[in-house]
């Protein structure tokens, strides 16, 4: 069994199908075997489940509860878009003579240096523990009426475990098989390889066409800080636990 920060997965696949460089193509059968086997999926899956379940057996579901999640929604594409920008490729600084650099940060670095390597897609499980206190914390504060509360809660948590399916899709040797996922693993795949600074957006685009963060592909330069997201620390991310 693995480090809880490592989210390898318990039951290690097969080399070939933890790279995106793989020879072969998953089914998404096979992809969702594979994905199953890393922590913080099967959190997130429990996670949603049993919120959803338990949404459904408190019963008196009204209007308000499809406006909630309509709402969240519409919020979420913008959410996924802040978080990418501010979050994921927050810089190292130093404050009080303290350097400060989130597991978060430094994860996403590892990602951004090694896209094909499909541990370093996943969430870590100490930061994805944070993420479930936030969105509880959020749904309680905004929605008093535990109802409400506990269909944000349900529709957050699910929206998270499709981040993580659809991110972990796009590294994967699946090849898309409709059009909508093929102009989203494109974006994703230009975020990494063509320059970080465009195509922030994971699950869909909406936000990055509204902030015009979406560009042509040739309508931008290709950028030398793409895998190391300016910060050059290669050494210490190599030698850090995953």
């Amino acid at each position: 069994m693995s480090d809880a920060s490592s989210n390898t997965p318990i039951a290690a696949a097969p080399s070939g199908e933890l790279s995106a460089a793989g020879n072969r193509t998953l089914t998404p059968g096979g992809a969702a075997r594979i994905f199953a086997e890393y922590g913080s999926p099967r959190l997130m899956g429990i996670a949603a489940g049993a919120a959803v379940v338990a949404r459904i057996a408190v019963g008196g579901l009204r209007w308000a509860d499809l406006i909630v999640f309509g709402a969240i929604l519409a919020i979420e594409p913008f959410a996924e878009w802040l978080l990418h920008v501010f979050v994921l490729h927050f810089r190292p600084r130093t404050v009080g003579g303290r350097r400060i650099d989130p597991l978060f940060a430094r994860r996403h670095r590892m990602h951004h240096r090694d896209p094909r390597s499909i541990p370093l897609v996943f969430v870590p499980l100490p930061v994805l523990a944070g993420f479930f206190v936030t969105l509880a914390a959020v749904s309680g504060l905004a929605f008093p009426d535990h109802r409400l509360g506990l269909t944000a809660f349900a529709t957050m948590t699910s929206f998270l475990f499709g981040y993580e399916w659809s991110h972990y899709l796009i590294h994967s040797p699946y090849v898309p098989r409709t059009a909508a996922f093929r102009a989203v693993w494109r974006a994703h795949i230009l975020h990494h390889y063509k320059n970080e600074q465009y195509w922030f957006g994971v699950t869909n685009p909406v936000a990055d066409y509204v902030l015009r963060t979406h560009p042509a592909k040739d309508a931008v330069p290709t950028s030398p800080t793409a895998r190391t997201l300016g910060v050059d620390d290669e050494f210490a991310l190599l030698t850090a636990p995953a």
